[in-house]
């Protein structure tokens, strides 16, 4: 740290300067020369506190595969040291200091770097110093990554970067999940276009999920126009962009990091037992009208069964169940009474899994290096059926410095994925588990599983496969003809080729004699057995060509960027599928005897552009950037196809100018920043929108003629030629500072983002025509909201520790939208995405009096026989009937807007520290405000009929006459009078989770040298600690999609990780 007491620096420095010690006190490089002789060379690093630095590196400077680093206490050793030899000592965020020894023990003292100008940041085409940045740029390095037992990299960017939204898709936490990205809210509604953020891992478009977590050395993410901009077509709702790390020169390293995780199942329901799943299922019977669904026998079977009344193994009784006598078949539902939570059974816990990752780096002045290689072997939490997933990344990338004038750099990277399953894992799956009775049995007296219970089918009903490779080559040349004016020359290419298929294979179950017979797989005819194959492959191809040009004059800086980039994407993909295996052995799509289908597709998508950009800084007080993009897509016609998109930025650095200068000891940077751009979104759903297609078929009619089906085609529909880009107009105001030499670092932006001409339905055309209108540009969406990053990093003692936090909000808003009639059901003018309709309550009715009473003036219009335990809906418009009208924003009738599901306040903290040796670190992340609105069978439990109903333990809560103070009103199975959208069970899904915790140990430099390891590292991770949230414990706050209802889907998990990072 820094001292404010000037005297006694003054006495520190003077008497480090008498003892022979080093001490840095600018930029400059010091020497300082001792005069005593030995072979070893042996010393101390200290900081300004005097403290000992731990891990900084020292190295010969004219020998740089010699050196040290300093251990517990900051002291090193270098054996075999000439005198007069150069050492380079280096810490992060300290200034590099030379030292030449000459025989006796040095001691040196780093002075704290506390200029933000030489901080970097990535952005287009290059890098830029912090202080110069005018546009919207987030950063973070390898950190974030370090010892996170994550899939990917988009979960450990979870919740680190304000604006850059990542959220669990309806693939729920299954092994090959991704989480869905934004950046400042989603680009487009999805009615037509779509809009996501652009992702370039070392420059080339890519999948983030693709690149293996520990070769990251960098992230940042481009958030508004102007610094977005030189990206073009692609990048209009913000920039990802992925450095991987680059080998150094000096000796070789090598670096092993791997790890053992364990992972269960997190916020999974709880099923009642079967005792209060009977008394719960025959109260919704019975509140129906209905006869009880367990009758006396049923109740009293249940009741010896959980008793332990059962006691002989042989007999059918033990397991929870009866036979049939009129088909020798073991009951489930009518007839079974056992007590089986089948998400538990389903699930395992402590799901193993290992992680390896190698690196190997170093070089010359001439050459650097790096390659790595990582595998990961995970099994999934299914309990029944082969659930696992291999990743498997090997990477290098080779820097030649031909001459002083020419570079060339050459990256390779290759990455598989092999996820295996079972064919019935689909989305039905998740549904159909709450809907399994506690009441049905698992296993038969002859250790058979129960029929109908999923479990056979996951077993023994086949296996999906699924392999996707990616691989990619780069090469860059980089010609600098005079002194900084460089010429760049880049290809990629990239291969992405997948294949998958699935089988449907005949299962069996076992009668009450051990006889098999057929089952159905899933509501089909029994034995029914079918294969597919899918192919998938796409090639995309990369030219990027541009030049730059920087010069200083009198403190007024230039620098000059003008290019052409070029991008094709060309893909295909052939399917077969047949049914009828010969044998279920061999399920392959040459032994399918019947309905054998082939199809196959092709398509192409070109993109072009020119671009240029223009910086300006005097002094680094006063900053300017332009930037013009001319963008060509293939997807236009005509004079649509090209768009021209400018952007400006400007920022003024305050602490530079003289009357800030009394404030500098405490504040070096703050810096007010402003920007403004357009660019163009060409993501339309079809590559040829132009085209009109004719679906045709081969023998593909649902009629016969002649005992055959017939060749058939559709009727082709209108097409629209007109398409062309949807504009991205953004406007950001925004200011960074730095306080007390560093310590204290943050940035605000303010932003303001409009998408024009967004796809969206037309106003139809006259029924006779017998085709529906084509989608054109005729919608507008606005995005605003608000960032904030700061971040604290001080020492006290020999204790580092740091504080970051992140806070970001978005709203967006439909600006345009043709809906005349103003229909809730679509979107209309003025509309908040994410808004939620419902009515109000008043609460549930505790007797008859009551509720007749309430009904007088607040009658609803659907649903009869209301009675006490019934919810209470409120007349808001005072006709005394509540209902929706025609559902209108003119008619709407009692209905209001009570919520808003979209994520307000979205949050991320991290805490640190070390202190001799030991490390640890807490990450948490959430959302402070969210509403949520959950109307299936998971939430209400008895809903949609007695076979779709589930029961989970806080369904119990449920009004009874002896329960008046329930939460939930009575239960019905045949009506959803109860369950309309209300502000009585609207849900709060405001969370915070400890989404990782970190405690690590890096053993003693003196220790490892007699080991020969420059340096070790033992740690222990944990992801998805724990979760405090309002919501119904049913759910999982992050985990609320799902195709058969809300959280449907499969767990996330929690995660506990042991690893090793070792260095040689």
């Amino acid at each position: 740290m820094l001292k404010h007491c000037k005297p006694f620096a003054a006495l520190l420095v003077g008497s480090f300067l008498i003892n022979g010690t080093a001490f840095a006190t600018s930029n400059e490089e010091h020497s300082v020369r001792s005069v005593q002789q030995t072979s070893t060379c042996t010393g101390t690093v200290l900081d300004e506190t005097g403290m000992g630095v731990i891990g900084a590196s020292v190295v010969i400077k004219n020998n740089k595969t010699t050196g040290s680093v300093t251990d517990l206490d900051g002291k090193f050793s270098i054996p075999n040291v000439k005198r007069g030899d150069v050492l380079v000592i280096s810490y992060v965020g300290y200034k590099p200091m030379e030292v030449t020894w000459e025989g006796s023990p040095l001691t040196v003292t780093l002075t704290q770097d506390s200029e933000l100008l030489d901080e970097v940041v990535v952005v287009g085409y290059g890098t830029q110093k912090k202080v110069n940045v005018t546009g919207a740029v987030s950063m973070v390095d390898d950190k974030v990554f370090e010892s996170r037992p994550v899939q990917n990299v988009a979960q450990a960017l979870q919740g680190q970067i304000p604006g850059l939204t990542m959220s669990v898709g309806n693939s729920g936490g299954t092994l090959d999940s991704e989480l869905n990205f934004s950046i400042r809210g989603s680009g487009t509604i999805g009615t037509g276009s779509s809009g996501s953020p652009l992702v370039l891992i070392d420059g080339i478009e890519g999948n983030m999920n693709t690149v293996n977590p520990n070769d990251i050395a960098s992230v940042s993410v481009l958030k508004d126009a102007s610094s977005a901009s030189i990206y073009g077509a692609r990048a209009a709702f913000g920039v990802i962009l992925i450095t991987t790390k680059n080998g150094q020169s000096g000796k070789t390293r090598v670096n092993y990091t791997g790890n053992v995780r364990f992972s269960t199942a997190i916020q999974v329901p709880e099923m009642m037992n079967s005792l209060d799943f009977a008394n719960y299922f025959n109260a919704a019977a019975t509140n129906d009208g209905s006869a009880p669904v367990f009758n006396e026998e049923a109740m009293n079977n249940i009741k010896t069964y959980l008793s332990g009344g059962f006691t002989d193994p042989t007999q059918p009784e033990y397991y929870g169940t009866t036979i049939n006598p009129q088909t020798n078949r073991y009951r489930n539902y009518d007839g079974a009474f056992a007590n089986t939570d089948w998400f538990q059974e389903f699930y395992r816990k402590n799901a193993p899994a290992h992680e390896h990752n190698l690196s190997i780096s170093g070089g010359s002045d001439k050459m650097t290096y790096m390659l790595s290689g990582n595998f990961l072997n995970q099994l999934g939490l299914l309990r029944h059926g082969e659930d696992k997933f291999n990743r498997y990344t090997l990477n290098g990338k080779f820097n030649f410095k031909i001459t002083d004038w020419l570079t060339v750099n050459y990256t390779t990277k290759w990455t598989r994925e092999d996820y295996d399953r079972p064919t019935y894992l689909t989305a039905l799956f998740y549904h159909n588990i709450a809907r399994r009775w506690p009441t049905c049995f698992v296993i038969d007296p002859h250790g058979h599983y129960a029929a109908d219970m999923e479990i056979i089918q996951l077993e023994e009903g086949g296996k999906q496969n699924d392999q996707k490779n990616w691989s990619t080559n780069q090469l860059q040349v980089v010609i600098e003809p005079i002194k900084d004016w460089h010429i760049n020359l880049e290809g990629s290419m990239r291969q992405y080729h997948r294949a998958y298929g699935w089988a449907v294979l005949p299962i069996y179950g076992y009668d009450a004699s051990n006889e098999p017979y057929l089952l159905s797989w899933s509501g089909g005819a029994a034995g029914y057995s079918e294969a597919q194959e899918v192919r998938e492959a796409e090639d995309y191809f990369s030219t990027n060509l541009y030049t730059d040009y920087s010069k200083t004059i009198n403190g007024h800086y230039f620098k000059v960027l003008a290019g052409f980039n070029a991008e094709l994407y060309r893909g295909n993909n052939l399917s077969g599928f047949g049914t009828d295996l010969i044998t279920p052995t061999v399920p392959q799509l040459s032994t399918t005897q019947a309905n054998q289908e082939t199809s196959n597709g092709a398509n192409e998508l070109a993109l072009a552009g020119f671009f240029g950009r223009i910086n300006y800084n005097w002094n680094e007080r006063y900053i300017l950037e332009a930037n013009l993009r001319y963008d060509g897509s293939s997807r236009f016609l005509g004079d649509k196809r090209w768009g021209l998109f400018p952007s400006f930025s400007a920022g003024w650095n305050m602490a530079r100018e003289p009357f800030f200068e009394p404030l500098n000891k405490w504040i070096s940077t703050f810096k007010l920043r402003g920007s403004w751009g357009q660019l163009g979104n060409n993501e339309l759903d079809n590559y040829y929108p132009f085209y009109q297609s004719m679906p045709t078929g081969v023998n593909s009619t649902s009629w016969l003629i002649n005992g055959q089906k017939l060749n058939a085609a559709g009727l082709p529909g209108i097409v629209n030629s007109l398409f062309t880009w949807e504009t991205i107009e953004s406007w950001d105001i925004g200011f960074d500072w730095g306080a007390f030499d560093n310590r204290f670092t943050g940035s605000f932006s303010y932003y303001n983002r409009i998408t024009k001409d967004m796809v969206a339905a037309a106003p139809p055309l006259p029924g006779i025509l017998g085709a529906s209108s084509p989608k054109m540009n005729n919608a507008d969406l606005k995005s605003y909201g608000w960032e904030i990053e700061v971040s604290w990093r001080d020492r006290i003692a020999d204790f580092n520790y740091g504080i970051r936090f992140v806070l970001d909000d978005n709203q967006q808003k439909i600006t345009k939208y043709y809906n005349p009639t103003g229909d809730l059901n679509s979107y209309y003018v003025g509309e908040k995405i994410g808004e939620i309709w419902g009515y109000t309550t008043v609460g549930i009715a505790q007797s008859q009096e009551e509720m007749d009473a309430h009904l007088e003036n607040n009658r609803p219009n659907w649903g009869t026989g209301w009675q006490a335990g019934d919810v209470m809906y409120k007349d808001l418009n005072g006709n005394g009937i509540v209902n929706s009208e025609s559902q209108t924003l003119d008619k709407h009738g009692d209905l209001s807007i009570i919520g808003n599901n979209t994520p307000r306040y979205k949050f991320g903290l991290t805490l640190d520290g070390q202190w001799r040796g030991f490390d640890f670190s807490l990450f948490f992340q959430g959302v402070m405000k969210r509403d949520y609105w959950l109307g299936d069978t998971y939430f209400w439990g008895a809903q949609g009929g007695m076979w779709q109903s589930c029961g989970f333990t806080q369904h119990l809560d449920y009004w009874t006459e002896d329960n008046r103070d329930a939460y939930y009103p009575r239960p019905y199975f045949s009506t959803t009078k109860n369950q309309q959208p209300s502000t009585g069970y609207l849900q709060n899904a405001a969370y915070l989770r400890l989404k990782n915790v970190q405690v690590g140990y890096t053993f003693p430099k003196k220790w490892m040298d007699k080991i020969g390891v420059e340096s070790l590292r033992l740690y222990f991770s944990a992801d998805n600690v724990f979760t405090v949230s309002q919501i119904s414990g049913v759910y999982d706050p992050e985990l609320l999609g799902g195709d058969w209802g809300s959280g449907k889907l499969y767990p996330l998990q929690r995660t506990w990780s042991f690893g090793l990072n070792v260095n040689f």
